[in-house]
């Protein structure tokens, strides 16, 4: 079977770049599940339901999360009434929503989704991801489903230890967060999927999907400008996994598509 991971979206150039493109994605690329990483999509910062409705509808069988999930505070809302929306599994302090979800898939596989925090740089202090993932791994096992983990992290010695570590164990480990996608795209030694970072879909001439201006002004000036998601090109990073019948990899292709402006 054949997996679609969306990197970052980032407001509402991310929403409509995926509105007009991604079903004609999952047909050219024979997509049988798709993977998306929301915690952008609304504003920059967090998700509402407006966007969480319009990804899905577009297309998106579930939704991954990251350091911004609670950003916006109209997720408590909706965030345990949604079964296909992911947050960190490894926060430090009780939260709504689920940092596990499995799905029963058409061709009778069953996947397991995981989202996880990287500890280095992080603004949260979550629990160690290495051991959190390890618990998990005790529970699950590759030979009875497919396992994906959206690996959400700065530093990317973090995200490369935390690949080979799981290699063999999960079916892919993505790397989102720095919305810079990365051309280290591999199969490991045993069979897993592996990128340092997916990248990001949005506005294309930005600085990680947000208004360049207000963007530079964080490292010039002492006053900060209201951030924004930038206008213009938009752009849709990601990757596309191919699992064999073993839940290992096969495959893995990364996407970077730029579009014109709407």
């Amino acid at each position: 079977m054949k997996i679609l991971f969306i990197g970052d979206i980032v407001g509402r150039p991310g929403r409509e770049v995926l509105e007009n493109n991604l079903p004609r994605l999952e047909e050219e690329y024979e997509i049988d599940f798709t993977i998306v990483n929301g915690e952008n999509a609304s504003g920059g910062f967090g998700m509402d339901l407006k966007a969480y409705e319009m990804i899905a509808a577009a297309g998106a069988d579930a939704f991954t999360m990251g350091n911004h999930t609670f950003d916006n505070k109209k997720i408590f809302d909706f965030i345990d009434q949604k079964d296909n929306i992911l947050r960190p599994l490894n926060l430090t302090v009780p939260a709504p929503g689920k940092g596990v979800r499995s799905f029963s898939l058409k061709n009778g596989e069953r996947l397991t989704i995981v989202n996880l925090l990287g500890r280095a740089y992080s603004n949260l202090a979550p629990d160690c991801p290495f051991k959190a993932l390890e618990g998990l791994l005790s529970e699950i096992s590759l030979k009875d489903q497919i396992i994906f983990v959206d690996f959400h992290a700065d530093a990317t010695s973090e995200k490369v230890c935390f690949g080979h570590y799981f290699d063999g164990r999960v079916s892919a480990v993505c790397g989102t967060h720095t919305h810079i996608q990365t051309a280290d795209e591999k199969i490991l030694p045993h069979g897993t999927a592996y990128i340092t970072d997916a990248g990001m879909t949005g506005a294309y001439d930005s600085c990680l999907g947000m208004d360049k201006e207000a963007s530079i002004s964080i490292f010039t000036e002492l006053k900060r400008k209201p951030m924004k998601p930038a206008a213009g090109e938009r752009q849709i990073n990601g990757v596309v996994i191919e699992i064999g019948k073993d839940h290992k990899a096969q495959s893995i292709q990364r996407i970077h598509q730029v579009y014109s402006a709407y």
